[in-house]
C-alpha cells in the first residue's frame, strides 16, 4: 500500500487519502466546538452510521488524539498565539491548529514540515485569507521547540 494512504473502505470507490482523513478530523473538531459538544461523541456516532460516508482510521486517530491531550494543546496554542486567545480566534482556525500541534507532538510518523504544511493547506481550504499565515506562525513558533516538548510529554 503506497505511503499516505489508508484501506479502502468497503463502502468507497477508493482508498481515503491522509489529507481527507486529516480533513474530516478537522472538520469533526469543529462541529464538535460549534454544538459545544465532546468530539469523540460525535465521531462515535459518525462511525458505523449508514447515512454518513465511513470515517477513515486516521480521522479517528486525529480526534481522539486532540480529545485526550486538549488541555495541553491550548495551553501550548495560548503560549504562541501572540496576542489571540483561544476564544478569539476563529473556530476552523483552532480546529486546524489542535490538528496541527496534535500530529506534531504525537503522531511520529508526520514530520514536522508536513504537519505544518498540512495544516496550513487546511486554513487555505476552510477558513479566511489571513488563517493560513495565523497557522504557520503559530505553528512554526511550536515546531522551534517541538522536539523539547515530545521529550518531556
Amino acid at each position: 500500500m503506497a505511503e499516505g494512504k489508508l484501506p479502502p473502505h468497503p463502502n468507497r470507490g477508493g482508498p481515503i487519502s491522509r489529507r481527507q482523513a486529516r480533513r474530516r478530523a478537522v472538520e469533526m473538531l469543529y462541529e464538535a466546538a460549534q454544538r459545544d459538544t465532546d468530539a469523540v461523541t460525535l465521531l462515535a456516532d459518525r462511525v458505523g452510521a449508514v447515512e454518513v460516508d465511513p470515517v477513515a482510521d486516521y480521522t479517528i486517530t486525529v480526534v481522539e488524539g486532540v480529545t485526550t491531550h486538549r488541555e495541553r494543546i491550548d495551553e501550548l496554542l495560548a503560549q504562541h498565539s501572540q496576542g489571540w486567545t483561544l476564544e478569539r480566534m476563529p473556530p476552523v482556525d483552532l480546529a486546524v491548529l489542535r490538528a496541527g500541534v496534535y500530529e506534531m507532538l504525537w503522531s511520529a510518523d508526520v514530520p514536522d514540515p508536513v504537519a505544518i504544511d498540512e495544516a496550513v493547506g487546511l486554513a487555505k481550504e476552510l477558513s479566511t485569507d489571513d488563517s493560513p499565515r495565523f497557522v504557520n506562525g503559530v505553528l512554526g513558533r511550536i515546531g522551534t521547540i517541538a522536539d523539547r516538548l515530545r521529550a518531556v510529554l
